[in-house]
């Protein structure tokens, strides 16, 4: 399968070797800055014949790819998305899927028409620790669901930002819930039964002056189902990165998901007793390296069999629209300064440009 990716920055490692583990040949790469593309190509030892792209409409005229990494600053992601399936290349687009509804509805709309496969990059859905979780919603093991929070508590300094001028910025990427956060909104929203009736946020710039977007977000999201979540992200923790739990607590059962990215069980009570908590918590641990955990691996895996079997990706493009939705009223709540009702038709992050000017 002819696979290439498009932005060769700090994300893209994790797809390259996701890619040739799962036996894509990697034919093009594409970035505005060729040093990047170079030491991509030495970093994976990947053949010499690779064809570098400068200009990615470029690239998808000349090599008919069957799937497409989008992995640049977010707010190229819509058009980018938009251009590769007019060229009929199947896409695993870097959260979030687009910076506005209306780029994520025209998707999802021209994706169907053609049908072409596209995936969200959520791919914390794929750890251990979530796939077990999840199971236990599916079997109704919690019986009725009653609250649910996420927490998000990380570190992001100066030097960050600057290492990507389009961090923080309204245009190409929104603050802390945007970027940092939104992988455990979308598993919070995912475990919670998807359809929500009422936001409430604040958000707020702290301590970062020289960004645009906010670096706390807070939330109340009240679910169709009757549940409740609660939504805590902050790039503000002294000094580093303290943790990025989920909690779900239901009639019958109490679930703890802890560790650098949800990659662990730390808490596992059931009325059921169907198994042993101590048992699970040794079973469903993984210990990766940085944030990103170990999912890409197998959401790739996942979505070429989606393409070979004509069926959609277990991470749709629907559910990279949900993520982004819950975020966009997070953001609409807190600068109107009321109760946002869902769903949302229209709302970008240029809405909310100049929020946090002083």
């Amino acid at each position: 399968m002819r696979y290439a990716i498009i932005g060769c920055g700090r994300i893209s490692p994790n797809h390259i070797a996701a890619a040739l583990e799962n036996g894509l040949d990697v034919v093009a790469l594409c970035d505005i800055e060729e040093a990047k593309m170079d030491e991509t190509i030495e970093k994976f030892n990947l053949s010499k014949k690779i064809k570098k792209y400068l200009d990615y409409k470029l690239m998808l005229e000349n090599e008919k790819l069957e799937l497409v990494a989008i992995c640049t600053e977010s707010g190229k992601h819509g058009k980018m998305a938009l251009d590769c399936i007019e060229a009929n290349a199947n896409l695993i687009i870097e959260k979030p899927i687009a910076l506005s509804l209306e780029e994520a509805d025209l998707i999802i709309e021209k994706a169907n028409k053609k049908n072409i496969k596209v995936s969200a990059c959520h791919q914390n859905r794929f750890n251990k620790s979530v796939q077990k979780i999840r199971e236990a919603v599916e079997a109704n093991r919690f019986g009725k669901l009653m609250h649910a929070t996420a927490h998000i508590r990380w570190n992001r300094g100066e030097d960050y930002y600057k290492q990507a001028p389009w961090r923080g910025t309204w245009e190409q990427d929104g603050g802390a819930l945007m970027n940092q956060c939104i992988h455990n909104i979308d598993l919070l929203r995912w475990m919670m039964g998807d359809e929500i009736t009422e936001v409430v946020g604040m958000t707020d710039n702290l301590i970062h002056g020289y960004i645009a977007a906010e670096d706390l977000g807070m939330a109340l999201v009240k679910f169709s189902n009757g549940s409740y979540g609660i939504i805590e992200g902050t790039t503000n923790i002294y000094p580093r990165n303290l943790e990025e739990t989920l909690y779900i607590f239901g009639e019958k059962g109490t679930v703890k998901a802890g560790g650098k990215s949800v990659n662990l069980i730390e808490e596992w009570q059931f009325a059921d007793n169907l198994d042993n908590s101590d048992e699970v918590k040794q079973n469903y641990f993984e210990n990766p390296p940085n944030v990103y955990g170990f999912g890409h691996k197998p959401l790739y895996k996942d979505v070429i069999e989606a393409i070979e079997n004509d069926r959609q990706p277990y991470v749709t493009a629907i559910d990279g629209r949900n993520a982004l939705e819950l975020v966009l009223a997070i953001y609409k709540s807190a600068a109107e300064g009321k109760s946002i009702k869902l769903p949302l038709d229209k709302c970008s992050t240029i809405d909310f440009k100049g929020r946090f000017n002083r």
